[in-house]
């Protein structure tokens, strides 16, 4: 008898294995040699994604939904998937800075010179001298060079480099002052990111606090009423990310520094390190300081100086030579990759070479190319964008009170604002913008000539409509 039974259809098919639940879960080897894992091991390490694929592994046994219907291959792996590329997500990664700060903290501070990088690779991917004296072959100090360009650059009589700045301010309140008193002005007791109070970093210390002053006024005569037996410094604070406009007062350094009795130490923590920089007036330079006569200046390498994160310290050779033979210098002491590329920017700065100047410099002093970056867009994106007027900020707890014009455009795109930042962030260089009026605006002034190949492209796709097919 013939069989008459029609032909099963497409709808009626047997759905593929990878799609067909099962309560059978896969051995962790066996899902490891899959291939779709194999880029995530390379970002991430086979140990690593091993154990996302345990933990997840896990979680599927102990789900109610496993247990009432199992789970289909094709779901597993991009469970998997999905956490692994969570992870890779918090790697480290370039990314394109579209907010109008230049020393964006968030982002890494200041953007490092390529040149200055190439200079120092072949120093650091081999053995070097870091505490070598070549001319002895003996054991030396690993400060080489940057002490003698400090000195002709600030003018003060010897320096030192540690971590950062925060480190710089403990280490030598630590030395000069543990179990004394040190006389700030109210007005200079801030906060700075991440909770670093100065009355904490005193009392950790072994500092005792004395407040003179008041939040907007303190006079040289402040300082000198509150000084006993007991005083071991003056501490003056730069207001690094506030400031007090209206009826303030603070003393002049020269005054107070001259009328101080020999045994008070003045130490300033001027935060920003600006030397050399020209866009600043109203700003005191590390110099402008050592002349007036502090002792001991701290200031960051990484913010208007350009250079890697580290904190200097910059005064009178007996109090350094102090510094250096503390137990804590060890601690603090930064790595042959930042000596060698602060020794280089510093030469390169004293040489008044574009490799020596920092991003906010660089930015500032050309205009032009802002505007340039910004055509550019335009032009390779017609009708994304409206260009806005809007300011660039220094940032990173430097120049709290000055803005200054830059050119952005704010995005066209249809979408809620907040929805586009998060797309943006999502590209495969990231891009960090910022909302204005519920749109999302793309500053001009911190995007770099080198990116605009990369932000063209990854804008082409995200922003301009798919052609629809006919």
């Amino acid at each position: 008898m013939p069989n008459h039974a029609l032909p099963q259809t497409a709808c009626e098919a047997p759905l593929p294995a990878s799609h067909q639940p099962t309560r059978r879960l896969p051995q962790v080897e066996q899902l490891l040699q899959q291939a779709f894992l194999a880029p995530h091991i390379a970002d991430l390490s086979r140990p690593l994604v091993t154990r996302v694929v345990r933990d997840t592994l896990s979680d599927v046994r102990q789900s109610a939904a496993f247990r009432q219907r199992g789970v289909t291959p094709t779901h597993l792996e991009a469970l998997i998937a999905t956490r692994c590329q969570q992870l890779v997500r918090q790697r480290q990664t370039r990314v394109i800075n579209a907010t109008g700060t230049l020393v964006h903290t968030n982002l890494g501070r200041s953007p490092l010179s390529s040149d200055l990088w190439d200079e120092v690779r072949d120093l650091n991917t081999g053995y070097n001298n870091l505490e070598l004296e070549l001319a002895t072959g003996k054991r030396g100090g690993r400060k080489g060079l940057i002490a003698s360009l400090l000195t002709c650059l600030t003018q003060a009589e010897d320096s030192l480099v540690v971590n950062n700045n925060a480190a710089s301010l403990f280490l030598l309140l630590q030395e000069v002052a543990r179990g004394r008193e040190v006389i700030v002005s109210r007005g200079e007791q801030i906060q700075i990111g991440g909770g670093f109070r100065i009355p904490d970093i005193l009392a950790l210390s072994g500092a005792r606090l004395v407040e003179v002053g008041t939040t907007n006024i303190t006079t040289a005569r402040d300082y000198l009423d509150a000084i006993t037996d007991e005083t071991a410094m003056v501490l003056m604070v730069h207001r690094s990310n506030f400031a007090i406009r209206g009826f303030t007062e603070s003393p002049d350094i020269g005054e107070l520094a001259q009328a101080l009795p020999d045994h008070v130490v003045l130490a300033v923590d001027q935060g920003s390190g600006l030397t050399t920089e020209e866009f600043a007036p109203d700003e005191t330079s590390v110099r402008q300081y050592i002349k007036a006569g502090a002792d001991l200046v701290c200031y960051s390498g990484d913010k208007l100086m350009g250079g890697p994160q580290c904190g200097i310290i910059s005064g009178r050779a007996a109090l350094i030579k102090r510094l250096e033979k503390h137990p804590m210098m060890r601690t603090f002491r930064p790595s042959r990759i930042i000596h060698s590329l602060l020794e280089r920017l510093l030469i390169h700065k004293l040489n008044k070479s574009p490799i020596g100047e920092g991003i906010a410099q660089r930015t500032l002093s050309n205009p032009a190319a802002m505007q340039a970056r910004s055509d550019q867009l335009m032009t390779a994106l017609p009708g994304c964008f409206d260009p806005v007027p809007a300011q660039l900020v220094v940032g990173g707890g430097t120049l709290p009170d000055e803005f200054y014009p830059a050119p952005a455009l704010a995005c066209r795109d249809p979408r809620p604002a907040q929805q586009l930042l998060d797309t943006l962030r999502e590209l495969p260089v990231p891009v960090i913008a910022t909302v204005r009026q519920q749109r999302v605006l793309l500053n001009m002034a911190t995007l770099r000539d080198e990116e605009m190949a990369s932000l063209i492209a990854q804008l082409t796709t995200l922003l301009t409509p798919a052609p629809r097919e006919p």
